[in-house]
């Protein structure tokens, strides 16, 4: 089976869990993820079954979006509740102060990844060396913050929620740390939610248990959604039945001679190619006056005799 299907992933599981479980359920060992969540986060993690793996290194860098807890007045060796407590303030924040801090993290900033983290230095894992309780110089990363906000805050408790949409890379634990540290105080997140991935929300994820249920029942594959969906923001291009023939042997073809000749696009402008029967062939890409073949997903077939494409 190809396609996309989305869950909801529950605390507790890695990203590796997830697809080890997707694979007894569907019964196919070719599934990958999109993007990894740790094991305390919950929420969207778009699994790709069969040929959809090959969308991986293609998916454009989306925002992706997450709501966050928080609780300020102490820090832990891993940014979130699940680490040992290393820090602590008497330091209180009112919620203006802690509005007050957020505009200068929107928008393009530098953030320095974690020591707990999947990051490598020297070739080995971060987190690898700071459970030895090693810790080494880190480059700063340039990531966007495209929306950033406080849901709510209690003064009294220190506890709040934030709602972020963010670039790939960024650390939301370590964003909370150094919101918290412009307030003048310390910050640990305390639950994390992904609500959008790839395009993809929670209305469109399917939980884990309704997983098991929905596969005891034969019916799983009704919520696999067709890879195309994952280049959403691409075009189109509908192409004749000997140019899809063409293309699906890796052959270039010429975009006068397909919807694409009304259009203006740019070299570089990656489209979606759909055979006239409306399958999904691959993704295209225009270079040097044709649209040539960037990634295909669809079985390659005999060309015969083609006409000129």
């Amino acid at each position: 089976m190809t396609g996309v299907f989305i869950l909801d992933k529950p605390e507790g599981f890695t990203s590796f869990d997830a697809v080890a479980v997707a694979r007894r359920l569907f019964g196919q060992k070719k599934i990958g993820h999109t993007g990894t969540l740790d094991p305390m986060a919950t929420g969207v993690l778009p699994l790709l079954l069969g040929k959809a793996t090959r969308a991986e290194s293609l998916l454009p860098d989306t925002d992706k979006e997450y709501r966050a807890r928080f609780a300020l007045g102490s820090a832990t060796d891993t940014g979130d509740r699940t680490g040992a407590v290393v820090r602590t303030t008497d330091a209180r924040v009112t919620e203006p102060a802690l509005r007050a801090v957020l505009p200068q993290f929107r928008g393009e900033i530098w953030q320095t990844p974690p020591m707990y983290s999947a990051v490598q230095k020297d070739g080995r894992r971060l987190y690898e060396l700071a459970r030895k309780g090693i810790v080494v110089e880190r480059e700063p990363r340039r990531i966007t913050v495209g929306l950033l906000g406080l849901v709510s805050f209690d003064e009294e408790t220190q506890t709040g929620e934030l709602v972020a949409a963010c670039s790939k890379g960024t650390y939301i634990r370590t964003l909370i740390e150094d919101i918290a540290q412009a307030a003048g105080t310390l910050g640990t997140m305390t639950a994390l939610r992904r609500t959008r991935a790839c395009g993809f929300t929670l209305a469109d994820a399917v939980p884990l248990e309704e997983a098991r249920r929905l596969a005891e029942e034969g019916r799983l594959g009704e919520r696999v959604r067709p890879v195309e969906g994952l280049f959403s923001a691409c075009r189109d291009v509908m192409v004749s039945a000997a140019q899809a023939a063409r293309f699906q042997n890796g052959g270039a073809l010429d975009p006068a001679r397909t919807s694409v000749r009304d259009r203006s696009f740019g070299e570089g402008t990656r489209l979606r190619v759909f055979a006239p029967d409306g399958a999904f062939l691959g993704l295209g890409e225009l270079r040097q006056g044709e649209l040539r073949v960037l990634r295909l997903f669809c079985e390659t077939q005999s060309s015969g005799k083609e006409e000129k494409a």
